[in-house]
């Protein structure tokens, strides 16, 4: 049996795996569409975290594979339909990087709310020290509404209140009584869009949930709201955040996500790409590291070998 381990993922996986079957890795780095489809023609297990897409042509040319162990939360980026049809077992990690992602949600509130983005890079670029400059708001007493109460939501809620924040929420599975288990209200997404000084999203990337956040409900928000997007880039349209940015409408705009996120060949040094939202002082990015921690891949890769152990009754 042969396993083939892309991108950087929990060490121990390899370690583990090594003592059932023949593991080769890609020294922890994503591989390009070409570059899998040369390489998985005879491989059983793949361990992968969300690059490149897994479409019908990559899982035609994987004869053997039996098991998909996907070190993420999203399944968006794979053909699940045809891996069904072919057979193929695919494994996510559902909430092993909760705390992790909620934790960067809250330091996007603060980074927006304090300006300490503009305000280091006045620091130690511009070398300008004026601490008027910057005057910026508490979290305390500000209503916080959450698009999508499930793990990392929930977590969200949590820290939320620790800033002695209102907590609102949005999940379409959800009763009232599960809302109020978490300590949120519950509501419609229009009726919380209209409360909210924050709004964090934290939905799947689906038909429904495209362009969620678009002109129209931009429009609705309240002034100098902050929107808060470590999901997917799809569900915020892009152009129309940078115009609302741009007009001041609202307050601002945190994200761990972009549409073109995955522009290009590959990603890193060599994968340059832009968005018009980097113009805006108000924006604030960083690269789809929510569960890049130490403690989220060492649960999420424990997590995965479990599956994988399960599927091929390993001991």
């Amino acid at each position: 049996m042969k396993a083939l381990i892309t991108d950087a993922v929990y060490e121990g996986i390899e370690q583990e795996l090594k003592k059932y079957m023949e593991v080769e890795t890609t020294g922890g780095e994503p591989l390009s569409k070409e570059e899998l489809i040369a390489k998985i023609g005879d491989v059983d297990i793949l361990i992968m975290r969300v690059d490149p897409k897994i479409d019908k042509e990559i899982l035609d040319a994987a004869k053997n594979l039996k098991f998909i162990g996907v070190c993420a939360v999203g399944l968006n980026h794979i053909d699940m339909d045809c891996a069904k049809a072919k057979g193929i077992q695919v494994f996510n990690a559902p909430g092993m990087n909760a705390n992790a992602v909620a934790e960067l949600t809250i330091a996007k509130m603060l980074e927006i709310s304090r300006h300490t983005i503009p305000a280091n890079n006045d620091v130690k670029i511009n070398h300008i020290w004026d601490k008027y400059k910057y005057v910026g708001h508490e979290l305390r007493g500000k209503t916080l509404g959450i698009m999508g109460f499930g793990r990392i939501g929930r977590r969200v809620g949590e820290l939320g209140r620790a800033f002695k924040m209102e907590i609102v929420a949005y999940d379409p599975y959800l009763k009232p009584e599960q809302f109020e288990a978490g300590g949120a209200k519950g509501m419609t997404v229009d009726e919380l869009i209209k409360v909210s000084d924050f709004i964090s999203i934290h939905v799947p990337l689906t038909e429904e949930t495209k362009n969620l956040f678009n002109k129209k409900s931009i429009a609705e928000m309240k002034d100098g709201a902050v929107v808060l997007n470590m999901s997917r880039g799809g569900i915020v349209n892009e152009k129309d955040m940078y115009e609302a940015l741009k007009e001041g409408r609202i307050g601002g705009y945190g994200a761990d996500v972009l549409e073109n996120e995955l522009e290009g060949t590959g990603l890193g040094e060599e994968n340059k790409f832009n968005n018009p939202l980097f113009e805006c002082d108000n924006f604030v990015v960083t690269p789809h590291l929510g569960a890049q921690t130490v403690d989220a891949s060492r649960d999420i890769g424990n997590f995965i070998i479990g599956k994988v152990k399960e599927a091929f009754q390993l001991q």
